[in-house]
C-alpha cells in the first residue's frame, strides 16, 4: 500500500503492454479502408457479371484503345471478370492472362491489409518492397508492348 488511497503501487501503474481504451476504435477506424475495397470490388463484380462487357454500348471505350488502335494492359479485363462470374475459366485467361494470374495476389495483398488492421499491425509484405514494384511495373510494360506484337498476339483479348 504505497499511494493514498491504499492500493498497492503496482496497481497504480498500467502494464505497458495493455492495449490503450482507444485501440479497439483505432482497429475498427482501420478496417474501414479494406472494407470499403472489398465492397467497391464486389459491387463492380455482380454489376460486370450482370451487364455483358461483349455487348456494345454498356461500358466506355479503352480510351487507350480509342486513341491508338492499340491494347493496354487492362484491355479484356471488363470481359475477363465477366466470364469468371460465369465459370468460363479458360476464356477468361485468354482475355487477359496477365491480370487473371495477378489475381491471387491482389486477394493475398488485401487479406494481408485487412488482417494488418484488424490486429494493429503495421502492413508489410515482400511484394510492397520497392525492388519488387518496380519489377511488377516493368514486367506490365513488356506485357504492354508484347500484347500488341504480331509475337504477342495470343495475348491480345
Amino acid at each position: 500500500m504505497d499511494d493514498a488511497t491504499g492500493a498497492p503501487a503496482h496497481a497504480a501503474r498500467p502494464s505497458p503492454r495493455a492495449p490503450s481504451p482507444a485501440a479497439p476504435r483505432r482497429r475498427k477506424r482501420a478496417l474501414v479502408g479494406p472494407g470499403i475495397v472489398l465492397a467497391a470490388a464486389a459491387a463492380g463484380t455482380v454489376l460486370v457479371s450482370t451487364v455483358d462487357p461483349n455487348e456494345p454500348g454498356h461500358y466506355p471505350t479503352c480510351p487507350f484503345l480509342w486513341a491508338t488502335g492499340l491494347y493496354c494492359p487492362g484491355c479484356g479485363g471488363l470481359r475477363m471478370v465477366h466470364s469468371l462470374t460465369h465459370g468460363r475459366v479458360a476464356e477468361a485467361f485468354g482475355l487477359n492472362p496477365m491480370l487473371f494470374l495477378l489475381l491471387p495476389v491482389f486477394g493475398y495483398l488485401w487479406a494481408r491489409w485487412a488482417a494488418c488492421a484488424a490486429t494493429g499491425v503495421p502492413f508489410a509484405s515482400r511484394l510492397t518492397r520497392p525492388r519488387v514494384i518496380h519489377a511488377f511495373l516493368a514486367l506490365v510494360v513488356v506485357y504492354w508492348i508484347v500484347r500488341n506484337t504480331a509475337f504477342g498476339a495470343a495475348l491480345a483479348p
